[in-house]
């Protein structure tokens, strides 16, 4: 039968007010509310419930004398010791795993950006000195990376890190984990991720104007501005990195249409490596340039896809997007239901049921729970949004990140907590 529960959302412990009842789990929990009756829809119930209850499912009630009997019994035992709200303390403490896990995420995310912050101080001086402070930091994700089994790409904080290694930070995390999801074993992992840190290492010292790229830059100013790939190898040679990893920090502005820079390289000459960090890049600083006003994820996978795809190899294209999800983390969506969420993790295992956050009024935005679709399978995303497009209440509750920024959790027995998600 499919069945509509007239709680809020705190009082009861299914990820929506409204369901199919599919188990005796289910049934069970019912029973734990103590409610007197349950509202029905017989348009959406199976075919046997459509025009009633079934004879085979009266006999196998209880009798109304035996009910009321068990409803007074209930009753008394209410009164005389009051019982906890399973479902809130749940709720509740579900919620309190929700927010070391956010923490978890931002803590290490915090201290890589620290991290690299010390590097780009060390490499000019005590270029060996800054080798091992890179290594450790590889080293580190990568073999949490590997350990974690399947990985979620966690949304963080607004403002966590150091400014000036969010990007750097960014395309290492996100080339780990394209690189997994493309097969790299632990010795190709490594090489890629020192290479995503340090792909830009070159720009230390470089005037802030010239260090990103601008359509209005001069002959000369783009000249200096691309220089910054042959600064960057040559910093990473003094370090003592692999050839392997100055291999990728060369190519990581090349594309396989021959259009990237220094040298116009196509396809064939260039290894995996080189095409997962210049596509990332070019993710991340599509959804965040320098100057802000960047692209919502969803949108610059849109873009990417339809308008700059010849500049990828379609395998780790494909990958990407499978990875990130149709709608990555930081993506402001509406639910078919017409409520309005932000995606704050994707598994990129399962990246088609994000998890989202829902704006409720009736919760505090500090409060809000999050939501996995993937339990949820009436409940799907019916479009992206820009966050101009959110009425005023939504867009203060869901805070849409200026600045995206990711690191990854492990996806494999996580729970969520559960929100109610019907139509305000």
């Amino acid at each position: 039968m499919y069945i509509q529960l007239d709680l809020g959302w705190m009082h009861h412990p299914f990820p929506v007010s409204s369901f199919r009842v599919g188990s005796a789990e289910q049934i069970a929990t019912l029973r734990e509310l103590g409610l007197s009756q349950i509202k029905y829809i017989p348009k959406k119930s199976d075919p046997e419930f459509r025009d009633g209850i079934p004879a085979s499912a009266i006999s196998a009630a209880p009798s109304p004398q035996d009910a009321i009997s068990e409803a007074n019994a209930g009753a008394v035992t209410a009164q005389e010791k009051p019982q906890p709200d399973n479902a809130a303390l749940r709720r509740r403490a579900l919620l309190a795993a929700q927010n070391v896990s956010l923490e978890a995420c931002d803590r290490r995310f915090r201290l890589a950006t620290r991290q690299y912050v010390a590097l780009e101080k060390l490499v000019g001086d005590q270029p060996q000195v800054a080798y091992a402070e890179g290594e450790a930091l590889v080293s580190e994700c990568v073999a949490d990376l590997l350990e974690n089994g399947d990985s979620a790409i966690r949304l963080l904080s607004e403002g966590v890190g150091e400014p000036g290694a969010l990007h750097q930070i960014n395309v290492m995390v996100l080339s780990l984990l394209l690189g997994k999801a493309l097969g790299m074993k632990s010795e190709e992992l490594h090489d890629l991720g020192a290479a995503a840190l340090l792909h830009d290492i070159g720009k230390v010292g470089m005037p802030l104007q010239l260090a990103y790229a601008s359509p209005t830059m001069t002959l000369a100013e783009r000249s200096r501005y691309e220089s910054h790939v042959a600064a960057s190898v040559a910093l990473a040679t003094r370090m003592g990195w692999s050839k392997q990893v100055l291999a990728t920090i060369a190519q990581h502005h090349e594309m396989v249409d021959g259009s990237g820079f220094p040298l116009r390289r196509g396809a064939k000459e260039l290894d995996r490596a080189s095409q997962v960090v210049a596509l990332v890049n070019h993710y991340d600083r599509m959804c965040s340039p320098a100057g802000g006003g960047g692209s919502t994820p969803h949108e610059t996978l849109s873009i990417i896809f339809a308008q700059h795809k010849a500049r990828f190899d379609s395998v780790v294209l494909g990958a990407f997007i499978r990875m990130m999800g149709v709608y990555p983390p930081g993506s402001v969506v509406q639910l078919v239901n017409d409520r309005y969420a932000i995606v704050v993790s994707v598994n990129s295992s399962r990246p088609l049921r994000p998890r989202v956050i829902v704006h409720d009024s009736r919760v505090p935005k500090d409060e809000a729970p999050i939501l996995d679709l993937e339990t949820v399978p009436e409940l799907g995303i019916r479009r992206s949004l820009k966050p101009s497009q959110l009425p005023r209440d939504a867009l203060d509750y869901l805070s849409p990140r200026k600045r995206i920024c990711y690191f990854f959790e492990r996806a494999v027995g996580t729970e969520t907590v559960e929100a109610e998600v019907r139509p305000s």
